[in-house]
């Protein structure tokens, strides 16, 4: 896993663009109001395609820190966790799918990601949830149907995104940039 300067580079680039998504999309899901919308996993999904696992959850887990340190401070540490953790459901199975890098095998890794990321979300929101919120587990499994539809949205709609900016970034220009 070796890395130059320009990798470098582009990694603090997208951690970043991360941070900043981060601050500026947010889109409260007014069912659930511990829940909202956040365009900065499009960065940390990018990242993964380009340089794989390891990369998308270093710089997922930076964006996470920053968020649960600034604008989720109030889930504190356990926020921080949760959200290093459902990054990392996602990233985990897009990089290892995706390492044979064609458009096939983007659009497989990205479902098979999508669909895992969001099964993983059930247990932690029941095991996290209730460690921030008044929930018990007992009122987080009657909101489970929600859950999976907030999670669904929330990383199709990074994903989907992902995939567009990958396809337009990785032409001929942005190929000699990131190699």
């Amino acid at each position: 896993m070796k890395i130059n300067t320009k990798q470098i580079a582009l990694l603090g680039i997208f951690a970043a663009l991360s941070v900043a998504l981060m601050y500026l999309v947010r889109i409260p899901f007014p069912p659930l109001p511990f829940l909202e919308f956040d365009a900065g996993r499009i960065p940390i999904f990018i990242c993964t395609f380009l340089y794989g696992p390891v990369y998308g959850m270093i710089i997922g887990s930076v964006t996470a820190i920053v968020q649960g340190l600034t604008v989720s401070a109030q889930s504190g540490w356990i926020g921080i966790v949760m959200n290093i953790l459902a990054i990392f459901g996602f990233v985990l199975p897009a990089g290892l799918v995706f390492r044979k890098k064609t458009f096939k095998r983007l659009i497989i890794s990205t479902g098979v990601s999508i669909v895992i990321a969001t099964l993983f979300m059930i247990p932690l929101n029941m095991i996290f949830v209730p460690l921030f919120t008044p929930m018990a587990v007992k009122d987080i499994i009657g909101i489970i149907p929600l859950i999976v539809l907030y999670n669904v949205i929330n990383i199709t709609l990074n994903a989907i995104l992902a995939v567009m900016l990958y396809k337009v970034l990785t032409a001929k220009i942005f190929n000699k940039l990131i190699s």
